[in-house]
């Protein structure tokens, strides 16, 4: 690695964690964003298509249940097959995978001639799709320094959730038309599959995960595409610290042997493995239930499919409106208590729009729901990226954000019974049982809001290693203690180099 004023180097991870917020930062972060765009488009399009798919297959509740549950079912797949692919072959290979599977699986569901080749190519869609949050989350996380990165990553999703509004203008100006003899729900396909492909083009002057080639022992290239950014920073102004200057920290020199995938089931990372496990198995509940069901329950109330759609569209404008509120507060306050408080946000929203009857309600809840949505979406995406080592990150991620896809892929096929029998107000309740539970979860989780992503393992670490070791990460001083934060007992918690450590990556 390149050295300034003559001193032994400090790690990749450091090196990226002093710099400034970029323009190159902006610029891969704005590539992330328009990959994902299209994963949304994708994960919103079967609710705002549902009413005019099940006219045009003639689809009955079980049948509705399972185009709408497909894709998400591949997405659990997805998810844990490209999230361990990442953290195998590297972020950027795992990207043009999921891109590829994913373009060319919705082109096919816009050829689709039945439902079952439809169930069955949104199945196919969906494993592109399962990899990309994942991966698109672990990128971000190894790229962007502590003090900005919770803004930046909520910046990318803001652009990323332009496309819920646009599925619902889409679905308003194509859904009843036919352009070209074509439906008008097979050219909303082909646009997504069309995005998918730019994106494809786009992401291919990406570079690879510093924090990941170090992770791997590739540290002539970690070192160059380190440099690039301290390039970029320093033509912007920015000067590079001198060794000296810089505060001992737990993520300097060389590198010990990376976590097993086994870690992330043990003491001490188990705790923090449950609790996000907890978050992405009901808070898909309510966020993408909200979205497949929305046009549904809409009928149910008795509006027609372009009044549904109309209501619908300017609901989804919320989403975005989300994402750019997280981007002012992502920083501003701890992130578990952010989305807590959203959780419970979601809970309150999603009951007031079950019981509406009104126009005005209906509009004004689902619109402050989708808000409230999205701030949980932007800090649970943040919050997972924080949670654990770069060895494992993208595993970790992608084990656990499936089961958000599982979670999502079973709820239509108890909330569409629930509305059936009981109506949007009993649905909506479950929905506002699952936000409460999860938001009780997060409030035991650890404290991540400006810290390094090495500062945020290092308890980890520094638990003694042995069987009778202490609970880990958060036991000694608490769930909300950092990195060297003093015990009950007085006594502060080690995490130098001379520590006892359990095999973790320290970058």
């Amino acid at each position: 690695m390149r050295s300034f004023s003559g001193a032994t180097d400090p790690s990749v991870a450091a090196r990226l964690d002093r710099l400034p917020i970029t323009r190159l930062h902006k610029r891969f972060a704005g590539v992330m964003a328009l990959g994902n765009f299209f994963e949304i488009y994708e994960l919103f399009l079967a609710g705002v298509l549902a009413t005019t798919l099940k006219t045009t297959f003639a689809l009955a509740g079980f049948e509705l249940s399972l185009v709408l549950a497909s894709a998400f079912v591949g997405a659990f797949v997805g998810a844990v097959v490209i999230g361990r692919l990442a953290d195998r072959v590297g972020r950027r290979t795992a990207y043009m995978v999921t891109l590829t599977l994913y373009s060319a699986a919705t082109l096919a569901c816009a050829l689709a001639p039945d439902l079952w080749t439809l169930v069955i190519f949104r199945f196919v869609a969906g494993i592109g799709l399962g990899g990309e949050l994942p991966v698109t989350d672990a990128f971000l996380g190894d790229i962007l320094p502590p003090a900005r990165r919770g803004y930046s990553v909520a910046w990318a999703f803001t652009g990323a959730y332009l496309a819920v509004p646009a599925v619902g203008f889409l679905g308003l100006v194509l859904v009843d038309g036919a352009p070209l003899g074509a439906a008008g729900w097979r050219w909303m396909f082909a646009i997504g599959s069309l995005g998918a492909l730019l994106t494809f083009l786009v992401r291919r002057g990406l570079p690879e995960s510093p924090r990941w080639l170090e992770s791997v022992g590739r540290t002539a290239e970690a070192d160059a595409v380190t440099s690039r950014f301290e390039k970029a920073a320093e033509a912007e102004g920015w000067t590079p610290p001198a060794v000296s200057d810089e505060p001992e920290r737990p993520d300097t020199g060389s590198p010990v042997e990376p976590v097993p995938v086994r870690a992330i089931f043990r003491r001490p990372l188990v705790r923090r493995t449950v609790i996000m496990a907890i978050l992405w198995i009901l808070a898909p509940v309510g966020f993408y239930g909200f979205g497949n069901l929305a046009t549904v329950v809409l009928a149910d109330k008795g509006f027609d499919l372009d009044t549904s759609l109309a209501y619908l569209t300017v609901s989804f404008i919320g989403y975005p409106l989300g994402s750019y509120l997280s981007m002012l507060i992502m920083e501003r306050a701890e992130r578990k208590w952010i989305l807590s408080a959203s959780l419970v946000g979601m809970a309150a929203f999603g009951l007031c729009y079950g019981s509406a009857r009104s126009a005005t309600m209906i509009i004004v809840s689902g619109f402050c729901f989708t808000v409230v949505a999205n701030v949980m979406s932007n800090s649970g995406h943040i919050y997972q990226l924080e949670q654990f080592p770069t060895s494992v990150r993208t595993t970790a991620t992608g084990w656990l954000y499936s089961l958000s896809r599982l979670s999502t892929a079973a709820a239509p096929f108890y909330l569409v019974p629930l509305l059936d029998a009981y109506g949007a107000a009993v649905a909506f309740t479950v929905v506002a049982g699952a936000m409460l539970l999860a938001a009780v979860a997060i409030v035991f989780g650890v404290r991540t809001t400006g810290l390094g992503l090495e500062a945020i393992s290092a308890p980890a670490r520094a638990a003694p290693a042995g069987p009778d070791a202490p609970a880990g990460p958060d036991a000694p001083a608490g769930p909300d203690a950092p990195a060297g934060s003093t015990s009950p007992a007085g006594s502060t918690l080690p995490v130098g180099p001379t520590s006892p450590v359990i095999p973790e990556n320290t970058h």
